[in-house]
């Protein structure tokens, strides 16, 4: 898992993250060619508990929060919020049903 060092991530407890993936705070403004390469920011990404990211998946800035007890499944493209206990997949990632028990 490749993680930008631009701004804070925070991964909660009992996180499982696969290989080949990428948690990225880094952006850029929107701006003429001549000045887009002077300035950039940051924004934080929260990881929850309990989450479970799938390989190759990717996490893109934003400021965005993946809510405890979810799953991103693998090559998922994360650019908004996941709210707990969801299963999120695709590009972008987008809910694809509520977990409801355990099992």
């Amino acid at each position: 898992m490749l993680c930008s060092d631009v701004s804070e991530v925070r991964i909660g407890d009992n996180c499982l993250i696969a290989t080949f993936g990428g948690i990225y705070t880094a952006a850029h403004y929107i701006s003429p060619p001549e000045e887009r390469y002077k300035t950039g920011y940051g924004l934080p990404i929260t990881i929850g508990n309990n989450v479970w990211i799938g390989g190759h998946s990717v996490i893109l800035p934003g400021g965005v929060t993946i809510g405890d007890n979810s799953i991103i499944a693998t090559g998922s493209v994360v650019n908004k919020d996941v709210t707990k206990n969801t299963i999120v997949a695709g590009n972008p990632a987008k809910k694809i049903k509520d977990i409801t028990s355990n099992l």
